[in-house]
């Protein structure tokens, strides 16, 4: 079952997109923007990676497509907790051609569907580095996201530390997100 934005398609992810994912791992101004530790990573991995992707139903791995474009990036529910229905989700955007075009937005829109409408969790958490005020600003701004709390100095980039935004968002958020901005309804 695809999932189904305005503009994405978020689907699983194929054997034939480890090659694009593979060039993602390896580029340093992508990771820099995101939280957990990274390794120059070989294709060798890549393939056991996607070979443990369906290995557990508390983390899901999704691609994002879209018609013009094709592969952009990836979007995540993981470390899903299904006696207290929460989850963490991540997104990774690829080629920078393709950001503040609303496609994060849109992804962003369309996972929290799904897990709220589809998985009925009752919560998304994620974690933003105080430099990010793009990643930030889209989730806060236009996805109704509330941060949540700062654990101060928690990453180390750029040869110093940073602040670990806590976000996260609840059933109730959404569907007052929806009620008020119609997303679904244009």
């Amino acid at each position: 079952m695809n999932i189904l934005g305005k503009n994405v398609t978020l689907r699983a992810i194929e054997k034939e997109d480890l090659p694009l994912l593979h060039k993602w791992a390896n580029d340093p101004e992508i990771w820099a923007m995101l939280g957990g530790w990274h390794f120059p990573s070989n294709l060798d991995y890549m393939d056991k990676w996607f070979a443990n992707l369906g290995a557990s139903p508390n983390k899901q791995n999704f691609a994002i497509d879209t018609e013009e474009h094709g592969l952009i990036g990836t979007v995540n529910l993981v470390d899903i907790d299904w006696k207290n229905n929460n989850a963490f989700t991540g997104l990774q955007l690829g080629d920078k051609d393709i950001r503040g075009k609303g496609y994060g937005i849109d992804t962003f829109m369309a996972i929290q569907r799904y897990a709220f409408e589809e998985l009925h969790l009752n919560r998304l958490d994620g974690t933003v580095i105080e430099y990010n005020e793009p990643g930030l600003g889209f989730i806060t701004k236009h996805c109704g996201w509330k941060e949540e709390g700062r654990q101060r100095g928690w990453y180390y980039r750029k040869n110093q530390y940073w602040d670990r935004i806590i976000v996260g968002i609840t059933r109730e958020d959404y569907f007052e997100l929806i009620k008020k901005n119609n997303y679904w309804d244009e």
